[in-house]
């Protein structure tokens, strides 16, 4: 059944209006969701939405270049890389692939720890340097080599644990799908009331024109939260870029059981045409509600 997707005033959308209220950091475990990335073989778990970059890097041993991707987020003075490189031929093995990433560090790492997430072996290293503790996790499947990395904490750290738990290797991964350069990250178009540009909130006083929605693509239920009967609202703060993307995604109430994740997939799929201020196309601080309902 297909979630009811509720937009308020007449852009059918929720202003941010309200300054503290709306702009006050949810617990940190409400923002743990799992993100991956369309065509790789991975998922993790990240307090923020991530920034991707994706390039062809020319690597000398094999005298061409590979496909290769880092994903970050950075919550407070933790960051969270994603590391994913083409494991072309001839293959590298999971020793080789840590001497040279380890090699190419400004880090003393070492040796922590053997893993196995589902059928893939890894290997974890750690730096406990005081001025940036580091752990690092290794990876090499037929196709790609990872490492997870964390900057700013060491692995039981609490606000590490909840990322390399959450490593997921293998086909067929669910989470929300990373796009290229977006993340919670980018808010520097954002208008403010009377501040011109730099982070802040805009109501409909502050814009010549308000934002003209196109599409609203409606989210549906994931089949584990069909059999549980989770119901009710999925909160999103996002932003509504000058660009015509939706960015900055926030959660401020989310549910259980990926409907969180489905109500963000919908929201990054909306489009509109932004709100103008003198001229120029602006960005806007936006609250969306999306209402799942069994019935």
């Amino acid at each position: 059944m297909k979630a009811k997707l509720t937009f308020i005033i007449s852009l059918l959308l929720v202003l941010a209006s309200t300054g503290a209220a709306q702009t006050s950091k949810m617990p940190e475990a409400a923002q743990w969701l799992r993100y991956t990335v369309k065509g790789e073989e991975f998922s993790v778990t990240l307090p923020v939405e991530p920034t991707m970059k994706t390039s062809d890097v020319f690597v000398l041993r094999l005298q061409k270049s590979r496909l290769e991707r880092v994903l970050e987020a950075k919550a407070g003075e933790v960051v969270y890389r994603v590391y994913v490189y083409e494991n072309a031929k001839p293959r590298q093995s999971l020793e080789e692939f840590i001497a040279e990433q380890t090699a190419r560090s400004e880090l003393d790492l070492t040796f922590e720890s053997d893993l196995t997430v589902g059928k893939i072996a890894g290997k974890q290293y750690s730096s406990h340097d005081r001025d940036l503790p580091s752990t690092e996790q290794f990876f090499a499947t037929e196709k790609r080599l990872y490492r997870f990395v964390v900057r700013g904490a060491t692995a039981d750290h609490a606000a590490v644990k909840p990322f390399f738990s959450s490593v997921m290797l293998g086909k067929k991964q669910d989470g929300i799908e990373v796009l290229e350069g977006e993340g919670a990250s980018d808010s520097s178009d954002v208008v403010g009331p009377g501040r011109g540009s730099g982070p802040g909130l805009l109501t409909g006083k502050d814009v010549d024109t308000k934002p003209r929605l196109i599409s609203k693509p409606e989210p549906v239920y994931t089949e584990r939260a069909r059999g549980h009967l989770v119901v009710g609202t999925v909160v999103l703060k996002v932003v509504f870029a000058a660009s015509g993307k939706v960015t900055n995604i926030r959660v401020v109430q989310g549910l259980p059981d990926g409907l969180t994740e489905r109500a963000i997939e919908a929201a990054r799929k909306i489009k509109f045409i932004p709100a103008m201020r003198e001229g120029k196309y602006v960005s806007m601080w936006m609250q969306l509600e999306y209402n799942f309902n069994l019935y």
